[in-house]
């Protein structure tokens, strides 16, 4: 089967995109890119040509992209190209230039993709490249996904050229007789995927001299167990997450324990919340110690609260007190709002309600304050004979500990607490005899 059939065979297989549909390529110059560009035109396919220019290589780098621009013409299809300051990104934001390139990259062309009206971004990585990354992988410590190394379509990127392998690109190019650029920083053993290929696979391939076959059976294997356990963690989580509120979860701590294989698993349930390897590992070891503890990523935290564990989206920074100064009045605290009224007896009628604060008026010292709680904190809890530490009165009303702090409460002048909001008021402030009018505090939002 000649290379273009093979083409089409490989985007139709994979479902990369519909035929019609306009792809923007990828394209530095490079071999790799420049027969994708000669196979998708001979192929009768839409698209265009992206070149983008890191200025890492002087004059090389201007001659990459003239060359593309000149291909471009040449065929007749859109060009676009752009140039970044490759070396000040990687300092600004601490990271190494090849992560620096990947990024503005795939940014820009992402942005290109949606203004110009292509469907897909199409890069010409190769079985070659699947190999490399396959094996930088796995020398740096990888799960099931980085095993099964690139994929042929993600999201918006395709990759319809992993059916070859780089001497099939090679013989193609030589046969077509395609110029192209060479890359002098292909030969430099200072980045790593270089290294391996200039130096370690051809050792593997004395070993294996079918290496790209065997690789590209070992991705399909990978690949395949990924789909299972992809299904498997969406079962679990389906069983074990329990939504309670927006962006908040219950999960049983003896589920999670009773999981087997427990790392592979609870890395899938919790790593799309962000949470790595390591964290995980920290959780696991403190699952059987004291509650309370509490593990983050960047936009969860991950709570230990004795027979369960509570997933929730990070809090806003905690605000502070707010000062109620007179008994009428509408007070916002916590992402809520709160009301104050006051009424003669006469207005007023008693309701059964943890909803709201039915106070004597009389035994108010106003400004009341509107606060959370804090560790220390006693009440006197309506219908009891004493006073009880706060943190022991949500321990028994059952209040996840990732939840305390949204918990109003409601304080005297004279520093006494008056009510728990939606919980209970304090025995000593509670309407009496002896009550002439009455302070009413609820909850609007």
């Amino acid at each position: 089967m000649d290379i273009l059939n093979r083409l089409s065979t490989f985007i139709k297989q994979h479902a990369l995109f519909d035929s019609g549909e306009r792809i923007l390529l990828a394209v530095s110059g490079g071999r790799d890119s420049v027969l994708m560009v000669h196979l998708f035109n001979e192929s009768g396919l839409s698209f265009g040509i992206a070149h983008c220019n890191f200025g890492l290589r002087g004059v090389e780098s201007e001659k990459d992209e003239q060359f593309t621009s000149d291909l471009a013409a040449e065929l007749e299809v859109p060009f676009y190209s752009t140039t970044f300051d490759t070396t000040q990104y990687s300092q600004e934001h601490h990271i190494s230039i090849q992560m620096a390139a990947r990024d503005l990259r795939y940014q820009w062309l992402e942005e290109i993709r949606v203004d110009f009206g292509f469907q897909y971004i199409a890069v010409a990585q190769h079985q070659n490249d699947v190999m490399e990354t396959m094996l930088l992988n796995l020398t740096r410590g990888t799960g099931i996904a980085g095993m099964h190394g690139i994929l042929p379509k993600k999201g918006k990127i395709i990759r319809p050229l992993l059916f070859l392998k780089r001497d099939e690109i090679d013989q193609a190019l030589e046969e077509k007789g395609y110029t192209y650029r060479e890359d002098s920083s292909n030969e430099s053993t200072k980045y790593a995927r270089n290294k391996l290929r200039l130096e370690v696979i051809p050792v593997l391939k004395e070993l294996n001299p079918s290496l790209e076959e065997t690789f590209e059976a070992n991705r399909k294997r990978f690949e395949e167990l990924e789909i299972l356990l992809d299904a498997r963690v969406k079962e679990l989580k389906s069983d074990l997450f329990k939504e309670v509120n927006s962006g908040e979860y219950e999960i049983s701590l003896q589920a999670l324990k009773a999981l087997h294989p427990a790392d592979t698993l609870l890395y899938g349930l919790f790593h799309p919340f962000g949470f790595t390897e390591a964290v995980l590992r920290d959780f696991k070891r403190a699952w059987d110690g004291e509650p309370g503890k509490i593990f983050c990523s960047n936009s969860y935290d991950l709570c230990l609260d004795r027979d369960k564990v509570i997933l929730a989206k990070k809090k806003k920074e905690i605000e502070g007190a707010v000062y109620i100064n007179s008994p009428d009045t509408d007070v916002a605290w916590n992402g809520k709002s709160y009301r104050g009224e006051s009424k003669t007896l006469e207005q007023f009628t008693l309701k059964k309600e943890n909803a709201l604060a039915q106070l004597d008026f009389g035994l108010l010292k106003f400004p009341l304050t509107l606060r959370h709680w804090n560790d220390g904190d006693r009440f006197h809890p309506l219908g009891l004979k004493g006073t009880k530490k706060l943190s022991d009165f949500f321990i028994e009303q059952k209040v996840p500990l990732s939840r305390k702090n949204d918990i109003g409460i409601l304080e005297n002048g004279n520093g006494d607490i008056l009510w728990v909001a939606g919980f209970r008021i304090d025995e000593r402030y509670k309407i009496s005899t002896n009550t002439k009018k009455v302070f009413i505090f609820e909850q609007t939002t």
